[in-house]
């Protein structure tokens, strides 16, 4: 089916799209509409790099224009009249692309890929909701599964409750009729009802017995399925969750599950009581509840605590408040921490006291710290303190300090771990009491690292990563004094989940196909390929003095502080090396660029490379030096990818950037994160008509021309030559607007190219102030020149 029928096709919610895609003047939706069987079979992306390919489809374009013109003449509706109208000024606005009709060819072509971006949201849309409803139906299957053998339990212990009651008439009656008998002194005549009313409580009492045994060995089951799958997968879920991973952590249905099981084994236990007292006034030579009932007390009692142990956990892990992420917690700054006693017992609110130690179990070695555990120590498990109503101790104020033991310190360690691989544990302990039942319950954080100072914090978390990556041992606290690996699977999964969490977008394959090439160098396959912890951490990259994950770890800042919008609405390819950068633009028609992180800078460089054609007609890339915290701090990305300039021969700057890749129009692309605004509404002077913009020195040898080119933030020479070639004549102690001028040197001045040094030179003021410098020189009397301010 031709693509604009496809489109023609689609939902509401994805035809908005496309009507908000040609909300634009550059490309009508009704030339698309008139000219699509014809537009969909050229070749535009020959057309977008070949003038004369352009030039011949850009004449056919006009002749279809009057073709089409000239059928809504012959029509004669009152329609036709209006698309005569429209169709006229469309041949005369595309008539401007004739002297650049490559153009034209680039505007069209990236209509059409749009249009496929959008069908293939929808298609991809489409898939991920067919996984989904199959995922959901999976989960709903399991979870209707697991929901129908709770109210089965339910079911049987109301029907058990109606037995009970039925038992104890039952036995009231024999009771009776046995007293009566034995007043009337005729016990002898009656024997034979009184054998057969006894011989229907006993087996009313064995049938009852049975029914609690069967009861119980189906509440131990579906315990087993909470404590040994369910509450081990939500472990897990959390482990991967705290590291990035876009985990389903919720605890309310289990919670609900968990306290339906607890209150089915409490009245089972109130069951057992009752027929202990109906035995204690009835009771005959080979009771069952005498034989019995004992065995079921225990049973009962051992599956109620092996519940309450399981149901007592950590909801959410300790956790600094300006942390790169749970786990990582340093001495005397507080942190947060939150348990969960997922059996809720209302009459046992503000009852249980929760008391929070660390390290209750810490291995006997030299060196390995001890830390005690300052603030509010004990807390009360409240169904107050938690937005969905669970039964929670909610610690947010405690915080850890070093117990020290005299001189030498940890220079007699036994173990070779660093501060940032020693591991601890956070322990929580509390009790049960309800009535005769007594249980003592503990649980424990997954393993944190505690560190004394921030600059240890990105290794300490990169500590945390690794370990709940790759363990699943909440206890395994010398975890580091082993030399596991990582499979490339397991490590790129959780390289993407970085940028998911903080950035909204994962990584692709061809991203961590870079990645993999960069830890393992190049290969076929990195299916079977395995790092060890010190090549992630501990060990410096080829050519370079820090690690892979300092490396990684400046980039994920990076674009978390900076570049989040573009990277989630994937307009940075990021990590691609600069042979394949080469090789994706190389092909593309001039002015094509793409954004790309730097291999070099440890804590994070941006840049973008473009293509470029020379004298002689080959394709080069060209790239300019990357951008530090530093640039982006003092002016954002987009703003340096819209106005980025670079000086020709002659001082004559010129913007290089056209395309993003694939072949997207810049301004389209990145439009709408554009900040700078014009006139009075300029965020960057109140009077004064500016733009901010970055401007590389372009290189004069033809050795120079494919590589990086500096930009002058981090080059001071290139300052100086601009300061050079402008030649401003502002002093720097003028007053300007009740502000000091900034020197040229500070700002790389220089004048907008629509304003000359003639132009400037030609204004009263300044010609005024050259003759006379202590002419009296105002913002009145400067009147509105428009400036660019180039760093």
């Amino acid at each position: 089916m031709a693509l604009w029928n496809r489109i023609q096709q689609l939902e509401p919610v994805y035809r908005q799209k496309v009507h908000e895609l040609y909300d634009r003047d550059e490309f009508p939706m009704e030339v698309r509409h008139y000219l699509a069987p014809w537009i969909e079979s050229q070749t535009w992306d020959h057309a977008a790099q070949d003038q004369n390919q352009a030039v011949l489809l850009f004449q056919v374009l006009l002749e279809n224009l009057d073709n089409q013109y000239s059928r809504f003449v012959q029509e004669g509706r009152e329609e036709s009249f209006l698309l005569q109208c429209n169709f006229r000024r469309f041949k005369h606005n595309f008539q401007r692309y004739q002297e650049e009709p490559t153009t034209l060819a680039s505007i069209i072509l990236w209509f059409l890929r749009k249009e496929k971006e959008i069908l293939d949201t929808v298609e991809l849309s489409q898939q991920v909701q067919t996984l989904q409803v199959q995922q959901t139906s999976m989960d709903t299957d399991h979870q209707r599964n697991l929901q129908r053998r709770v109210e089965d339990i339910q079911n049987k212990v109301q029907v058990m409750d109606h037995t009970i009651k039925c038992l104890e008439e039952q036995q009231d009656e024999f009771d009776f009729k046995y007293q009566t008998h034995q007043m009337e002194g005729t016990i002898h005549e009656a024997d034979k009802i009184l054998q057969q009313m006894l011989n229907r409580l006993d087996h009313s009492r064995k049938s009852l017995l049975l029914a609690l045994r069967e009861l119980l060995t189906l509440v131990e089951e579906v315990t087993s399925l909470f404590v040994e799958e369910e509450l081990v997968g939500w472990s897990r879920r959390q482990q991967k969750a705290c590291i990035g991973a876009p985990e389903d952590t919720s605890l309310l249905v289990l919670e609900e599950w968990m306290t339906a099981l607890a209150q089915a084994l409490f009245q089972v236990k109130s069951f057992l009581m009752k027929l202990d007292e109906l035995s204690g006034k009835v009771t005959y030579e080979k009771d069952p509840v005498l034989a019995h009932n004992l065995y079921l007390k225990q049973r009962t009692d051992n599956l109620l605590t092996r519940l309450l142990k399981s149901a007592f956990v950590v909801e959410s892990q300790p956790t600094m408040p300006q942390g790169k992420g749970p786990l990582v917690l340093r001495t005397g700054i507080q942190f947060s921490v939150k348990t969960r006693l997922l059996v809720k017992i209302p009459e046992l609110n503000h009852e249980m006291k929760v008391t929070v130690t660390v390290d209750k179990e810490a291995p006997q070695f030299k060196g390995y710290r001890r830390f005690n555990i300052l603030g509010t120590n004990t807390k009360a498990l409240n169904m107050t303190e938690s937005m969905n109503g669970g039964f929670v101790a909610d610690f947010r104020h405690l915080t850890l300090r070093e117990k020290k033991f005299g001189a030498g310190g940890r220079s007699s360690t036994d173990l070779s771990l660093s501060v940032t691989e020693e591991l601890h544990i956070i322990n929580f302990e509390t009790e049960f009491k309800l009535h005769d039942l007594s249980v003592k319950l503990e649980t424990c954080s997954l393993p944190v690292v505690i560190i004394s100072n921030s600059s240890q914090q990105q290794s300490a978390w990169a500590s945390v990563l690794w370990f709940n990556m790759l363990c699943n041992d909440a206890k395994n606290v010398l975890f580091f004094a082993g030399s596991v690996q990582a499979p490339w699977s397991q490590l790129a999964e959780m390289l993407s989940w970085q940028f998911l969490s903080v950035a909204g977008r994962g990584l692709d394959a061809d991203q961590l196909d870079m990645i993999a090439n960069k830890l393992f160098g190049k290969q076929q396959s990195f299916e079977s390929c395995y790092l060890s912890w010190p090549k992630f951490n501990k060990e410096s990259v080829a050519e370079n003095n820090f690690t892979f994950w300092v490396w990684f770890d400046g980039i994920l800042g990076l674009v978390k502080t900076f570049l989040a919008e573009i990277w989630k609405d994937g307009s940075v390819i990021g990590f691609v090396s600069k042979a394949r950068e080469k090789s994706l633009l190389k092909r593309k028609q001039d002015g094509t660029f793409l954004v790309r992180f730097s291999e070099s800078f440890k804590d994070g460089g941006v840049t973008f490379s473009w293509a470029e054609t020379d004298a002689n007609g080959r394709v080069r890339v060209r790239s300019v030096q990357p951008f530090t915290r530093t640039d982006l701090t003092q002016i954002p990305f987009v703003e340096i990818i819209r106005n980025f300039q670079i000086l020709e021969v002659g001082n004559v700057p010129e913007n290089p950037l056209r395309f993003l890749y694939p072949g997207i129009p810049k301004d389209s692309a990145f439009g709408k994160y554009y900040t700078e605004k014009s006139g009075e509404q300029s965020p960057y002077f109140k009077y004064i008509k500016t733009k901010l913009m970055f401007v590389s020195k372009e290189s004069g040898t033809a050795g120079l021309f494919e590589g990086e080119i500096s930009h002058p933030m981090n080059d001071p020479c290139m300052l100086q030559n601009l300061e050079a070639t402008v030649q401003t004549p502002f002093p720097e102690d003028v007053m300007l607007n009740d502000r000091p001028l900034p020197s040229p040197l500070d700002l790389g001045l220089c004048l907008d190219e629509t304003e000359t040094d003639q132009d400037i030179l030609n204004d009263g003021a300044f010609s005024d102030f050259l003759l006379n410098p202590s002419f009296p020189l105002t913002p009145d009397s400067l009147g509105p020149p428009e400036l660019t301010l180039n760093f």
